[in-house]
């Protein structure tokens, strides 16, 4: 079995940086995959993807170097199961609360003795031969912190067995400290929740990652110690690039847009 690379930049103590699939494309995510980032997320909870969607997507990522990881759109055995049988190398599980949350969701990673999850890598074997015997070590399992009763629940969250990761989600972490949705903050509050759950998991040993939505955030993050950091989506970059080149090349040229959505009625 190939190894997971990001497992054993994690090991070296090396930090990863990584990016958000959203858009249902395949083409998209060769793309990405081919940029260089470490990691890359296909979101079934939020994004327009299915899982024949990701089974498409999973070969595009996984043919290059870069770690192809699903967020799942529920904390669901089942559809662990059936991603990591498609060749994900791990999981983000959404709006894990408690410790019996955060064993359901590594138990479904992992083969017996050490969890549930049935044998059928389907697609998965073809990253090479020994899967059964070393897909318990390899997979990852994460774990999203982003809600009240996880921040109360969050030492126990943290010494869960098998769990490689948590992951924090700073759009419903607000939500948990009664503020409005928001990614990217510099809200004092937020940022002191956000140190905190770094903390933690940094005193229980357990590799700690966070979504961003822009190269500023990133920046502050890897600085400041996370293993794993997103750096963008694919929808984002494409509409801030966009946007940017168009506007200069009307600023620069004189020319003014023909027509606007505010048109539109």
């Amino acid at each position: 079995m190939r190894p997971n690379y990001i497992k054993r930049a994690w090991k070296d103590g090396k930090q990863t940086v990584g990016g958000w699939i959203g858009t249902d494309a395949v083409h998209t995510a060769e793309t990405m995959a081919r940029v260089g980032f470490d990691w890359l997320c296909m979101d079934m909870q939020h994004g327009l993807l299915d899982y024949n969607d990701v089974r498409d997507m999973l070969p595009a990522i996984g043919n290059t170097n870069t770690v192809p990881i699903v967020r799942v759109p529920w904390n669901e055995p089942y559809i662990i199961m059936k991603v990591l049988d498609a060749g994900a190398y791990g999981v983000i599980v959404p709006l894990v609360n408690n410790r019996e949350e955060a064993e359901k969701a590594v138990a479904a990673c992992r083969y017996p003795q050490e969890g549930m999850r049935s044998f059928g890598p389907i697609r998965a074997a073809s990253f090479g031969s020994g899967y059964a015997k070393y897909a318990n070590s390899e997979i990852l399992c994460i774990a999203m912190i982003e809600t009240a009763e996880a921040l109360k629940n969050l030492d126990e969250i943290c010494t869960t067995p098998g769990l490689d990761a948590v992951y924090i989600g700073p759009s419903d972490l607000a939500f948990a400290i009664g503020q409005i949705a928001r990614g990217d903050t510099d809200d004092p509050k937020h940022a002191e929740t956000v140190t905190h759950i770094y903390e933690t998991a940094r005193k229980h040993n357990i590799n700690v990652g966070i979504h961003t939505g822009s190269l500023k955030f990133t920046k502050r993050f890897l600085k400041q110690g996370f293993d794993m950091v997103m750096l963008g989506a694919d929808s984002a970059f494409m509409s801030r690039m966009a946007t940017l080149e168009l506007n200069e090349a009307r600023s620069d040229s004189g020319v003014d847009a023909i027509g606007s959505y505010d048109n539109y009625t």
